[in-house]
């Protein structure tokens, strides 16, 4: 290969290949390689020539490692990381597709893989709109204010209710007496006040003041009421913390798409220049056309990598703006512009301890509780109900008069009062019994459905928690890959200076750093998904680590 490289003149492009792939690599052998005999007669030719490693690739690490390791509010990317909490020595990924620099959260921006304006919304303000507006969340809350107004009912069931109105009575036609005669009458009457309805010798059926209710009622139907209201605001807490983790989890899935669109465009980057390098080697004759051949397919998968994950990030935006109820109109970046290990949960706490927490912090036990309690008042009540009485209060006091025919004479004021107590067993005995054997059925399905629940919040507990360790440990393994990867196209490109090696043998090298970043974005990711998991499982709203 020396011997091919003194005696032919060394294309153009191997100059600029050599000069950026050093570059990109971090080598700090790049200007002795430039100052080289073979290439001393090419420099000063192809100075103006060689494209800057910005110009060549615009998201490359190296050239947005100073941007990227800065958040839009100026914060250090590994502040977003508690400190103390994760052991995992933080790597700036490439920088995300959307450049955001100086931009506060919320603020119109263009991307650039998405059609019209895009807003910039971080994880704190992604959560923030969950709890104003989420219509899940709003839901929720009123079917709470519809348990409220039902205690209240409940409450206010042996309160008497008012009625007051005018009836119209004629009657022409034969009516039985008393005494069994039948006589033809023909008569009218008129009722206006407090009661209405009253005809011939009656009382008032529709009395002005009027209380109806079963004293079992009276007595249980509050505690009823009042412990499914407590059911109802736990439920509306639970669905706050599921949308919350909805969410979050849609903000997470985005922040990876948007970074894993950088990754591979990088990557695409690196591809196009290796075909570029390659072809030129082959038609100077100094490499084979099937090397280039290879390089021109990889290109084009790498195209199609680049492809898929802009769909993908277009997809976890769409999904993200159905999570937090936002107008569908409008794309929505991560404001963050690199994903870093989050801590929430210490996962290495002991995971007994953690199924503690969650059994005694879960909206939905805590719930589900409230609804044994219910169901209990409600056999107490069906137990009860033979024994206590139904009662019946009334007070009429309105004005009343009539006569023969269609004259209403005599019209005077007139007052009625009626009360009644009365007991009632359903059925000869057995539709109590049929009501007591429901309510006990009602009691055990909700214990049963109680116990359920504790069985899957220690499940959630202990899942996250395994998942979360493991996840970390993927972690710090993705970290000695990307080192590796890292070291590999190094000694690549090492090769090629020394004359040992042609371009198409760097690209198992880049093929093998791309899948390096995407395994620690993966890891990062799945990580970031546990803690969350793990936050909500144990009873607590996800919020943003900037907010603790």
């Amino acid at each position: 290969m020396s011997r091919i490289l003194k005696q032919r003149p060394i294309p153009a492009s191997l100059v600029s290949f050599c000069l950026v792939f050093c570059s990109l690599a971090g080598c700090t052998t790049r200007r002795q390689f430039a100052s080289t005999p073979a290439l001393q007669g090419h420099q000063q030719a192809q100075s103006s020539a060689t494209p800057s490693l910005t110009d060549t690739y615009p998201d490359s690490a190296t050239a947005s490692d100073a941007e990227s390791s800065k958040n839009v509010d100026g914060r250090d990317a590994g502040d977003l990381v508690p400190s103390g909490q994760v052991g995992a020595k933080y790597i700036q990924l490439v920088s995300g597709s959307v450049e955001l620099p100086g931009t506060d959260s919320g603020t119109a921006v263009s991307s650039s893989h998405g059609s019209g304006s895009t807003r910039a919304m971080d994880l704190g303000t992604v959560l923030s709109v969950v709890g104003g507006q989420h219509p899940a969340v709003g839901f929720a809350r009123w079917r709470a204010q519809e348990a409220y107004a039902e205690q209240l009912r409940a409450q206010t069931l042996w309160l008497p209710s008012i009625q007051a109105g005018v009836s119209i009575h004629q009657h022409d036609g034969n009516l039985q007496a008393s005494n069994g005669t039948i006589q033809d009458v023909n008569r009218s009457s008129l009722q206006a006040g407090l009661g209405a309805g009253a005809v011939g010798a009656g009382t008032t059926p529709n009395p002005g003041i009027v209380a109806r209710f079963h004293v079992a009622d009276a007595i249980f139907a509050p505690s009823i009421a009042e412990k499914s209201l407590w059911a109802s605001n736990h439920a509306a807490t639970a669905a706050v913390n599921d949308q919350l983790l909805s969410a979050s989890l849609a903000w997470l899935e985005l922040l990876t798409a948007e970074q894993r669109v950088a990754i591979l465009s990088d990557s695409m980057g690196r591809i196009q220049q290796l075909h570029k390098i390659t072809a030129d080697f082959a038609e100077a004759g100094q490499g084979l056309q099937s090397d280039a051949d290879r390089l021109a397919t990889e290109q084009t998968l790498s195209s199609s990598r680049v492809l898929v994950a802009k769909e993908q990030a277009e997809v976890a935006s769409i999904r993200l703006v159905e999570a937090i109820s936002a107008s569908s109109s409008q794309r929505i970046v991560p404001a963050e512009t690199a994903l870093v290990p989050i801590q929430l949960v210490n996962a290495s706490d002991d995971p007994a301890s953690l199924i503690s927490q969650g059994l005694h912090y879960r909206p939905e036990l805590k719930e589900a509780q409230c609804l044994v309690a219910a169901a209990c008042e409600r056999f107490q009540r069906q137990k009860y109900a033979p024994f206590v009485p139904s009662v019946l209060l009334g007070l009429s006091h309105s004005g009343f008069g009539g006569g023969q025919g269609m004259t209403s004479g005599n019209f005077d004021h007139r007052m009625d009062m009626d009360a009644a107590v009365t007991w009632e067993l359903r059925g000869l005995g057995y539709g109590e019994q049929a009501a007591r054997r429901g309510a006990v059925a009602q009691v055990e399905q909700a214990r049963f459905r109680q116990v359920r629940l504790m069985d899957q919040v220690a499940r959630e507990v202990n899942e996250a928690c395994m998942q979360a360790r493991f996840r970390l440990d993927r972690i710090h393994v993705a970290e000695q890959g990307i080192e590796s990867a890292e070291n590999s196209v190094a000694r690549n490109l090492d090769r090629i200076r020394n004359g040992q090696g042609l371009p198409i043998e760097a690209l198992q090298s880049v093929r093998a750093l791309e899948d390096a970043r995407l395994g620690y974005l993966q890891a990062v990711f799945d990580y970031n998904e546990a803690q969350f998991q793990l936050h909500r499982a144990i009873g607590q709203p996800v919020f943003s680590p900037l907010d603790r």
